[in-house]
């Protein structure tokens, strides 16, 4: 398989910890490139961000346009077909850049694989059926995909990492009761999560990010 295309940030030399963070619908992996700073302090530890770019492909909701995308998106409604191809093929591509932090020496204990909205989505998913332990998972402004293969699909070596879970309020891209239904589905199936709301639309706010840096320095 042929790794995708990534940016990277090291906050300090001989990182020891890995964040992959997948990037929202139609962007790419520069656009969380500038919160890096905001969730670890200088001098603070080094750890390695991997901020990947998701495949050119057609999206269904946006006119069939061709943009970054980690799968096709028919409609949010939740009884919308899902791209099963897109979705899996995504989550291989994903897990080959988790090898590839193994073989820089980073093992996968010591991953944390988080996403907003789409990839959000794609990090729930992964995260939930890999083979080996994660340090954690983070989904914001998302969404479970192939839920109703999750009870069949999940991996018991990720049945106790710990899962960061958040919503914007004001989400009118992805609403918010489908964050928290989302929710539900992984307490239902065992999964410790930290669920968050935020007064906010489908974006990302500077509270949030004072969280997120909070949890990952208990997770990493």
């Amino acid at each position: 398989m042929t790794l995708l295309e990534t940016v990277e940030v090291e906050t300090g030399a001989q990182p020891r910890s890995t964040v992959i963070w997948l990037h929202g619908l139609g962007t790419d992996g520069h656009d969380f490139e500038a919160v890096v700073p905001e969730l670890v302090r200088p001098g603070e530890r080094a750890l390695r961000f991997v901020l990947p770019h998701a495949a050119i492909r057609p999206v269904t909701i946006n006119g069939g346009m061709s943009m970054r995308a980690w799968y096709d998106i028919v409609g949010f409604d939740r009884h919308a077909a899902q791209d099963e191809t897109g979705i899996r093929a995504s989550s291989d591509a994903v897990t080959a850049l988790i090898r590839r932090e193994n073989e820089r020496g980073i093992p996968t204990e010591r991953v944390v694989l988080a996403g907003f909205s789409q990839g959000g989505a794609m990090a729930l998913f992964t995260g939930t059926r890999a083979k080996e332990k994660l340090a954690g998972i983070i989904g914001l402004s998302c969404y479970m995909l192939l839920g109703a293969t999750l009870a069949a699909e999940h991996s018991a070596a990720n049945q106790s990492t710990a899962i960061f879970l958040a919503h914007g309020t004001h989400d009118p891209v992805v609403d918010v009761r489908l964050g928290e239904e989302t929710r539900r589905l992984l307490e239902e199936a065992g999964y410790s999560v930290a669920w968050h709301r935020y007064p906010i639309p489908h974006s990302v706010s500077p509270e949030e990010l004072t969280h997120i840096a909070a949890w990952l320095r208990r997770m990493l």
